[in-house]
């Protein structure tokens, strides 16, 4: 019985269905992986930031309310760093599907729908969070009424 003989990982010879062209996705995949290197130690400390400020600097959960939140964003480096979070996760999580996607989705077809939903919806979300961020008004003025709260300049 003779044995199988294995190439070597750098002998050139790769299976054909696996075989890449100098124009192929290898350099996007790259940038993908290192951006969900860079973007999960920068996400670690957004978020264990937000986490702090939110719960443990003031009174904890029964401390945020609407008037929390409207005071924080009143500082635009709170605006900066909510709208940092949301892009960066979101764009973290897209990624981390879409590999999902392309390792589980046998079909071109499903894994094309499942990518175009899951853009769609990354847009969606982001377009949403980055408006609610900057067109946040805590003291609105409906209809000539002004709904004035505690918290808000008098008018």
């Amino acid at each position: 019985m003779a044995t199988p003989t294995i190439e070597s990982p750098r002998s050139g010879r790769v299976a054909p269905g696996y075989s890449r062209t100098p124009g192929s996705r290898g350099n996007f995949e790259m940038t993908a992986w290192l951006f969900m290197r860079l973007s999960g130690a920068i996400l670690l400390v957004l978020i264990l930031v937000h986490l702090y400020v939110n719960l443990v600097a003031g009174d904890g959960i029964t401390g945020i309310d609407f008037g929390f939140v409207a005071g924080k964003w009143a500082d635009p480096v709170w605006q900066i760093w909510d709208l940092t979070l949301l892009w960066l996760s979101m764009l973290h999580g897209t990624n981390g599907i879409r590999v999902i996607i392309n390792d589980y989705a046998e079909k071109n077809s499903t894994r094309m729908w499942l990518k175009g939903v899951l853009y769609t919806a990354t847009v969606v979300i982001l377009v949403l969070g980055t408006l609610v961020i900057f067109t946040f008004d805590p003291c609105p003025v409906i209809d000539g009424v002004a709904h004035v709260a505690d918290y808000c300049p008098a008018p």
